[in-house]
Formats: C-alpha cells, sequence, structure tokens
C-alpha cells in the first residue's frame, strides 16, 4: 500500500468537510481508505457504490450498474457483524442490487 496515497486519501477526506464524499472522488477515497480500515470506511464505501450506481453518468451501462451494486454488497458484507452501520448498508445494497435485476429485460 503506497502511504502517500492513503495520506492524501486523508487530507482529501478531511478537507472535503462533509460527513460523506460523493461522486468519483469518494469512489476513490473510500476504496483506497477500505483497504486500510475496513470497519471505519467499508460502510461508506458500501453507501457511495450504491448511489455512484444511480448516477446519470452510469445510468445507461447496466453492466457497470451491476458491477458497483456487486462491490457494494460485497464490501458490506466484509463489514463485522458488530458494525453498527453492517446491518443498513448491507440491506440498501442488496435492495438497489435486486432493483437493478428485477428491471433488466427478460432474455
Amino acid at each position: 500500500m503506497d502511504q502517500d496515497m492513503v495520506v492524501l486519501a486523508r487530507v482529501k477526506l478531511l478537507s472535503a468537510n462533509r460527513r460523506v464524499v460523493r461522486g468519483a472522488e469518494g469512489l476513490w477515497i473510500y476504496r483506497l481508505l477500505t483497504q486500510v480500515e475496513p470497519e471505519v470506511y467499508g460502510s461508506k464505501l458500501a453507501y457511495v457504490l450504491v448511489e455512484a450506481s444511480a448516477s446519470p453518468l452510469v445510468r445507461e451501462m447496466p453492466g457497470q450498474r451491476l458491477a458497483l451494486l456487486d462491490e457494494a454488497v460485497t464490501v458490506a458484507t466484509a463489514l463485522g457483524v458488530a458494525n453498527p452501520y453492517r446491518a443498513k448498508v448491507l440491506a440498501r445494497a442488496l435492495a438497489a442490487r435486486r432493483r437493478e435485476l428485477e428491471s433488466r429485460p427478460a432474455t
């Protein structure tokens, strides 16, 4: 793990002055920091992944949406059962993934 990148991610997170950093920057920050401290940042990563899957940029790319939601489910599932946010973010990720699969045309 590149410690300079970890420090940069932490600085960006602190300088954002928001509870959750969203968009591409949030994905980068939380993906990196979840590797270092999964119990601290994993729930925010799962949240931002679900949010990103609904963004207009990926709305027309069903494969990309499903990949983001699969990642969100994986991250949320990996959280410890004692994590106070696990149940909420896992339920949110699973529901979004289910809606995505149900909205796909039958082949």
